[in-house]
């Protein structure tokens, strides 16, 4: 049985806490895991989360500011120690490329070949590598280049048992149709995969740093299952967002309802607050949005909600 769910290996802004570690998420997803934005410390919390390096076949880096980056040193000679046999790609912004290099080879160490880098420009749209999964990936809004993503499975069908037998279809004839998208029966009519099938949606994982409000965060985020957004401050410190260009919990609920997503994480909290602030982020966030809202917190696993058929 396939799995997808988010495990959260470090919840805080620039500065960790002594509950919160620096930004990092594991999205494991079928047959793929994705490390997003490894902050300090990432390593050891892969480790408390029972997760390896050997699980890891992309790493996606939003922008190059350190709680999102500055683990990635540890992550790649970790993969090198452990002989990881398998490619794994790294995106990043295109623009930090010089750190992206000194990042990739901080230290010395015995180098491994499978490091794919996958720099971006702003007008990078797609991420290749993967059939089975899409990646797309936009600018934000903020201080320095930063990029968001958007992790997609393919669109399928749902075969319909009773338009199956309807049109005499069935054993292996069933994933003919699917693999073909149509066929010819035996009395010589033409049966497509829409006459027997209807549409469904493929799971959408979207994940929103450091950025303003703007209308790319918002399409990255459109119709997504779950949406995993920085919070980084309340209402009492919007103008203060503002000039860093960063989202306050009430303005990453607008984000959620506009793009109508399904679950809603917040995360990235500045290390001002304490376990006394923390409702309150969920309670601006709901005057906002009125779906599931979860307040992550580290080492938590978040499963990434059922697919729905309802049309995005």
């Amino acid at each position: 049985m396939s799995v997808r769910e988010l495990a959260v290996l470090g919840t805080s802004s620039a500065v960790p806490t002594r509950t919160r570690n620096h930004n990092g998420y594991f999205l494991r997803w079928d047959n793929h895991g994705i490390l997003l934005d490894p902050g300090e410390g990432t390593q050891r919390q892969m480790r408390l989360a029972k997760l390896a390096a050997t699980d890891i076949t992309r790493v996606l880096i939003t922008h190059f500011h350190g709680d999102h980056c500055l683990g990635l040193p540890g992550i790649i000679q970790r993969l090198a120690r452990d002989r990881v046999p398998h490619p794994v790609r790294v995106a990043y912004p295109a623009d930090g490329e010089q750190y992206w290099r000194r990042l990739r080879h901080a230290s010395v160490f015995h180098d491994t070949s499978v490091i794919i880098s996958q720099p971006l420009t702003p007008e990078t749209t797609h991420i290749p590598g993967d059939k089975d999964l899409h990646i797309t990936t936009l600018p934000l809004n903020h201080s320095i280049p930063c990029h968001g993503y958007r992790i997609a499975e393919p669109d399928g069908w749902r075969m319909l048992p009773d338009r199956l037998r309807a049109h005499g279809i069935h054993g292996p004839r069933i994933s003919q149709l699917q693999r073909q998208g149509t066929l010819t029966t035996d009395d010589g009519r033409t049966v497509t995969l829409a006459d027997c099938a209807t549409p469904r949606p493929g799971q959408v994982f979207a994940f929103v740093m450091d950025t303003g409000e703007c209308a790319n965060a918002v399409e990255l985020a459109r119709g997504a299952d779950m949406l995993v957004i920085e919070a980084t401050f309340l209402d009492g410190q919007a103008e203060l967002a503002r000039s860093y260009q960063h989202l306050t919990a009430r303005q990453a609920g607008r984000i959620a309802a506009q793009a109508q997503v399904r679950t809603l994480v917040l995360t990235h909290l500045s290390e001002r607050y304490d376990a006394t602030d923390e409702p309150h982020f969920l309670a601006q966030a709901a005057q906002e949005f009125d779906g599931p809202i979860v307040l992550a917190a580290d080492l938590e696993r978040i499963p990434v909600p059922p697919r729905t058929d309802t049309p995005r």
